[in-house]
């Protein structure tokens, strides 16, 4: 069965389930969640998204990112999709959302209400090649410097994040 995503008005209150898929040919508003972890040594964890993915294939982005299922919190959601994604698991805390529309040229358009979740790691993980085709640790002064420099390596809501909330992922 097509996973669904949780439909919610712009206050974040359930009002239904949609097909992924369906949510993303039409663009409407679903939650969904991005995990930032850091290192030790104040660096970002990225992870270059897999070739076939439906869109941004080959596109670096924060840690891992994905949609809540029917039920599931923030936080369990963040958990569970690091472990299916990166290989492992961290304490994560919420620390912001915001709603971001961003149309693809494949005619997918997201349109999120993305819960922004961070945690702290300072081992390797073992990334699973479905989803993920590579990852580094990199300083966010770095990240912020190539994300103004190359843009287009990076998934549109990365660089949204990157953009609206720099100040505070830099004092995580």
């Amino acid at each position: 069965m097509e996973e669904q995503v949780i439909l919610v008005d712009l206050d974040d209150n359930p009002i239904g389930l949609m097909p992924k898929m369906e949510a993303h040919e039409k663009g409407i508003l679903h939650r969904a969640f991005s995990v930032f972890v850091l290192n030790n040594k104040d660096e970002l964890m990225l992870q270059k998204r897999a070739l076939h993915k439906y869109h941004s294939p080959g596109l670096w982005t924060n840690t891992c990112c994905s949609h809540q299922r029917e039920g599931e919190t923030n936080i369990a959601a963040g958990k569970r999709r690091l472990q299916e994604e990166m290989g492992f698991v961290t304490e994560l805390r919420e620390v912001t959302s915001f709603v971001y529309k961003a149309p693809f040229d494949n005619g997918l358009t997201e349109h999120e209400l993305d819960h922004i979740m961070v945690g702290q790691f300072n081992q390797v993980p073992t990334i699973n090649p479905e989803e993920v085709a590579e990852w580094k640790w990199m300083p966010i002064d770095a990240v912020r410097y190539d994300i103004n420099q190359n843009p287009e390596n990076y998934t549109v809501w990365f660089v949204i994040i990157f953009e609206q909330f720099y100040e505070q992922i830099k004092r995580l």
